[in-house]
């Protein structure tokens, strides 16, 4: 009988019983061992591939497909500006001919790299840019005589590698403030960047220039010029200190369509306006605030020289919608936000101040936080459109968060629905419609709301 006892008077079987025992006191550890071993690797998917520690913004959308620009070559490399392993610093090389136009930080205190794009696309007018070099991880901010020395330099070292004048190189950097960018490390990796240099690779530049960002940033889109398609791509990048005026903000915009100078400047100074200049995270300007528009004329497309030119119809409208995407991406990456949120002003007396309204409600603490807590909390708004000092019309004034109205004629609205309200409020997009009665004018400011988020992330920025 396999339960008998055997030669020394253990039972037979028992060994077997001992183990089963054991496999049963071990199921629970080893359970939690696979459950936690799950839970790292759910971790590891949902990090973000920027700062160590940041998880995925909430309001994260996919990277797009983008096909490459003709007459644009991307490379990354990692210089060691971070820590931790990560790319920080991508390179574009254009082909012959490349035209560009920049709109910067209005901000008084500009970088080296600021300083830099606006004297020579100023000088040189932006007939000939043959490469682009962006860093993450030292914004070459208030650095003095020696980060634009250390600028010239870095312009100087690519200019010789591609063989082009030394003002045909245009330069960005995002990061800490008050640091000197070292560009030996720059220099060091230019002959793999060489190397390296292809067609696209837009995933990963974007990735390259992240600092705070939980995702990367691009758009694109294809228009066509007198019945010729041309491409649009775009990448950015920005989480906090975001409120460009033209935050930390960057932004690439590459075409294969062939442009003069002055379009290109009178194309991204109309649309900034609209997109880049009409988000807003925190309300801070950066130092760094740059956005550039190249065009490489590689696709065949009849060249424009002229602003008035009607073919540049549906050109324009793709470039806004571009930007515009690119803009809501900052939004939605807003440091620490969970709520994405369209701040829309009617009835002001002209767009202007429809803007600051619009502004000073998507930039006021209060609202934001509300917003976070997910209360809709009107009177908030009130006091945001009124310390404007704008025209407003208090017995005109109406609110609405969504399609509920909660004030009206200057007053509660006598359909005010607390449930209804709160449930709107729980949503991950919101929008807040404010009417002040005084005129026709309108704007719309996208913003995210305030939360804990925010302050841990800012609170060991530099660490």
């Amino acid at each position: 009988m396999s339960g008998g006892p055997g030669k020394n008077g253990v039972v037979r079987g028992g060994a077997k019983a001992v183990g089963q025992t054991i496999e049963r006191a071990l199921d629970p550890l080893a359970s939690a061992i696979k459950k936690a071993s799950g839970q790292k690797e759910a971790s590891a998917q949902t990090a973000a591939p920027g700062k160590p520690g940041l998880a995925i913004s909430p309001l994260a959308v996919p990277f797009p497909k983008m096909k490459p620009i003709a007459g644009v070559e991307v490379a990354v490399a990692r210089a060691g500006f971070y820590k931790h392993d990560r790319p920080d610093l991508v390179v574009f090389r254009f082909a012959e001919g490349t035209t560009a136009a920049g709109v910067f930080t209005r901000h008084q205190i500009g970088s080296a790299p600021v300083d830099w794009c606006k004297r020579h696309l100023d000088g040189a007018g932006g007939d000939e840019v043959r490469a682009l070099v962006v860093n993450a991880g030292c914004a070459n901010a208030f650095t003095g005589r020696p980060g634009a020395d250390a600028a010239r330099r870095t312009a100087s070292e690519v200019a010789k590698r591609f063989d082009c004048r030394q003002k045909d190189v245009l330069l960005a950097s995002t990061g800490v403030i008050g640091v000197v960018l070292d560009d030996k490390k720059i220099a060091a990796r230019l002959p793999d960047i060489k190397q390296a240099l292809h067609p696209g690779g837009w995933d990963e530049a974007a990735r390259a220039i992240m600092t705070t960002d939980t995702f990367p940033k691009g758009a694109y889109a294809e228009a066509e010029i007198d019945g010729a398609k041309v491409r649009i791509a775009g990448i950015a990048k920005g989480s906090g200190m975001i409120a460009p005026d033209m935050a930390t903000m960057l932004g690439f915009v590459f075409t294969d369509a062939a442009f003069s100078p002055g379009v290109l400047r009178s194309l991204l100074s109309l649309h900034v306006r609209s997109t880049f200049n009409s988000v807003t995270v925190d309300g801070d300007t950066s130092t760094n605030d740059t956005c550039l528009l190249v065009a490489t004329g590689q696709s065949g497309a009849p060249r424009i020289g002229r602003v008035g030119d009607r073919r540049l119809a549906d050109f324009s409208a793709k470039l806004e919608k571009v930007l515009l995407n690119l803009a809501h991406q900052l939004v939605r990456d807003g440091e620490g936000a969970r709520k994405f949120v369209k701040v829309q002003v009617t009835g002001a007396s002209s767009p202007a101040s429809a803007r600051k309204i619009a502004k000073s409600i998507a930039e006021s603490p209060l609202v934001k936080t509300a917003i976070a807590g997910e209360d809709a909390n009107w009177g908030r708004i009130v006091m945001a459109v009124g310390k404007t000092e704008e025209a407003v019309s208090r017995d005109r004034l109406a609110i609405r968060f969504g399609p509920h109205q909660a004030a009206i004629d200057g007053a509660p609205a006598p359909t005010y629905d607390e449930a209804k309200m709160s449930a709107y409020m729980k949503k991950p997009e919101l929008e807040i419609s404010v009417d002040v009665g005084v005129g026709r004018g309108q704007a719309a400011v996208w913003t995210c709301d305030l939360t804990k988020g925010y302050i841990e992330i800012n609170g060991d920025y530099r660490s």
